[in-house]
């Protein structure tokens, strides 16, 4: 499935049904009355929540959402039917921004099942009996239905992980989410080999979590080069950073510096999250060199960093034990959230 984290769709309520003007007929009875039913009221538009869904790639071939018409009313005081509503399915993880540079943010999905309102249906227009007064017995007025709501928002995807590794391209993030899950990222010896956010479930001494690589950041990303504004997006939900710096690279201080200063520049409580240093790759160098660079980069991160490798498993089950200790206990609506159904995005216990 192709992957796909924004989207802008057009939206459109139901209008209400028109009001109905009628008069009581029946034998022996010439002056019935007035007896017009009330127009039902057009459908809403509504968003829900969907486990499974992690991309918003059916939204590219369809655009346009308008719900059901109000029936009109009818005669002997009868109401129109009701419009009918349209649910849209997105991903659990999906903001809805207005169409305004998408500043405004109108909704944000973080559960399976949770549905919002966006656009509610017309009411239904009033019937002639609704009119009738003391000096008006026979009222042919009525009420058109109320239109409904239309305009266009903004949907965009940040994917639910507990962990994510970020770092350069050709960090060797896709090569350790391979060895540390079932995930089947591509891997290439060139860099922006990942182009999409890859996640992957993480089982370790009893408890699971789930691992999100998100494609290299490189400088000027919290600006957009490279897309890296929209790949920062998807890290604003983790709740803890792996920090990858290859380890054959020249300067893995310079390395660790230009990331931490794209978090820094996007904002959004990127630089405070906790974060860990890990230098990968470890098998391409030899070891005078391997402890030099974690020198430097220990250095510059204020923080010991595990060396590991993705191809000989060589300090894998430390990073495991060492993310564990970091995100401490699942909080707790998280936690009723995985006894309830193991919803994808929570770290259990399994």
């Amino acid at each position: 499935m192709r992957f796909l984290d924004q989207a802008k769709i057009h939206l459109r309520s139901g209008q209400g049904g028109d009001g109905c003007v009628s008069f009581r007929r029946e034998k022996f009875l010439a002056f019935g009355g007035p007896d017009g039913g009330d127009g039902g009221r057009g459908g809403d538009i509504l968003v829900e929540g969907v486990a499974g869904l992690n991309t918003l790639i059916d939204f590219r071939y369809r655009q346009h959402f308008r719900a059901g018409r109000g029936g009109h009313g009818m005669g002997r005081n009868r109401t129109g039917a009701a419009g009918r509503d349209l649910v849209i399915p997105v991903p659990v993880g999906t903001e809805i921004r207005a169409d305004d540079e998408a500043r405004t943010l109108l909704a944000d999905i973080t559960r399976a099942g949770q549905r919002v309102v966006l656009a509610r249906g017309g009411a239904g227009g009033r019937g002639n009996a609704f009119f009738k007064t003391s000096t008006n017995r026979a009222p042919r007025r009525f009420q058109k239905g109320a239109p409904g709501e239309a305009f266009s928002v903004w949907l965009r995807l940040k994917l639910l992980a507990d962990v994510g590794l970020v770092g350069l391209p050709n960090a060797g993030k896709s090569s350790l989410l391979n060895a540390l899950t079932r995930a089947r990222a591509k891997v290439g010896a060139y860099a922006f080999t990942t182009l999409r956010p890859q996640l992957g479930v993480v089982a370790h001494r009893g408890c699971e979590f789930v691992l999100a690589d998100i494609p290299g950041l490189i400088a000027g990303a919290a600006r957009g080069a490279g897309l890296g504004d929209r790949f920062l997006g998807h890290v604003e939900r983790c709740r803890l950073l792996l920090h990858l710096v290859d380890a054959a690279a020249p300067d893995p201080a310079a390395d660790w510096a230009t990331v931490r200063a794209e978090l820094a520049a996007h904002g959004q409580g990127l630089a405070e999250k906790p974060v860990f240093p890990v230098l990968a790759r470890a098998d391409l160098v030899e070891d005078r060199r391997l402890a030099a660079a974690a020198a430097r980069l220990s250095a510059a991160a204020g923080a010991e960093p595990l060396v590991v490798s993705a191809a000989t498993g060589a300090g894998l089950p430390a990073l495991l034990d060492r993310v564990l200790e970091m995100l401490g206990p699942p909080p707790a609506a998280e936690a009723e959230a995985a006894k309830a159904g193991g919803q994808e995005g929570v770290w259990s216990p399994l």
